[in-house]
């Protein structure tokens, strides 16, 4: 039998969530080995998220069966606050999962999601909707400028040609500094990188007086929900390799991948940036490796199996 009324019954009115939820997916198994840094890298995006993001917007965190340290982390930037919406997994969705989730859960109209280990800049949550708002039928935009595949906004080039006031340069518009920063974070070598550089181009559109780059990416983008949802759900039977479904599918719909002018985010990967880990007290690492010890693991012969080892015994303990 109850007993009183439910007070919730008197409330004259609830809380409405923001316009833009910016969401993040996260994953640390544990914190040695190749995830020894990655709790501080969290830490650092979401500081710098939260500096850098100059429109209203509520925080969702999807952390992917991280360990306890981790979890514990974002329980306690939930109750202090600073994350509005939490939600801890007990066990690896991939990602694929983890989409399904947070881009049919998301309270807002627009959706900021990022990958956990993103660097970003003041102004990139504003310029990155400038683009999203300026350019009809934007399907994704990322907030920085990068070279990616062709084929995969084949769309946008079309939409350029055939649109009167789309002004399409082809031609190298990234600088070297900008472009080498992002190859580096992804572990590619100095020779990769330029000769990528060479070999590849940039698409740079001017539309209403906005700048912007074809291509995006699944790591970091700004998107309508409504968008977002008519390519759900994603299939995906591995944690990691299949993102580009969502990159295929915002293509083949006909709708445009976009990037900001400029760079306002940056990957980490699973290391502090260099000013950073000086910041931290901890070790330079290009520093304590050595050149000639870079070269040699750096070799495939050498790089190859050792990366199959360690992806072998990762998969034993955490699979």
């Amino acid at each position: 039998m109850r007993i009183g009324q439910n007070p919730a019954k008197y409330a004259n009115q609830v809380a409405r969530p923001e316009r833009i939820t910016v969401a993040v997916l996260n994953y640390i198994p544990f914190l040695s080995g190749f995830y020894a840094e990655t709790l501080d890298v969290l830490k650092l995006s979401l500081d710098t998220l939260q500096a850098g993001a100059d429109l209203p917007h509520d925080l969702l965190v999807f952390d992917n069966g991280s360990c306890p340290e981790v979890q514990d982390y974002l329980l306690g930037l939930e109750r202090a606050g600073s994350i509005q919406y939490l939600l801890l997994a007990d066990k690896n969705l991939g990602k694929g999962g983890a989409w399904n989730i947070i881009l049919s859960g998301a309270p807002g109209e627009i959706i900021a999601y990022g990958d956990s280990d993103i660097y970003y800049y003041p102004g990139w949550l504003s310029e990155s909707l400038r683009v999203l708002e300026t350019y009809p039928g934007a399907g994704m935009v990322t907030s920085r400028p990068f070279r990616t595949r062709e084929d995969l906004f084949s769309a946008t080039l079309e939409w350029a040609a055939r649109t009167p006031g789309v002004y399409l340069e082809t031609g190298c518009f990234i600088d070297w500094e900008d472009f080498s920063s992002f190859e580096f974070s992804l572990g590619n070598s100095e020779e990769a990188a330029r000769e990528r550089y060479q070999a590849t181009r940039d698409f740079r559109l001017t539309y209403r007086g906005v700048p912007a780059f074809a291509g995006s990416s699944h790591w970091q983008f700004v998107a309508y929900k409504s968008v977002l949802q008519q390519f759900l759900p994603f299939q995906m039977d591995r944690p990691m390799g299949q993102v580009r479904q969502l990159d295929t599918r915002v293509n083949e719909a006909g709708l445009l991948r976009l990037m900001t002018g400029r760079p306002l985010v940056q990957n980490m990967s699973n290391t502090l940036p260099p000013e950073e880990r000086k910041k931290a007290g901890l070790p330079d690492r290009a520093a304590r490796q050595g050149k000639a010890a870079r070269r040699f693991f750096e070799f495939p012969a050498v790089k190859k199996p050792l990366l199959a080892a360690y992806d072998w015994i990762f998969r034993l303990y955490n699979t």
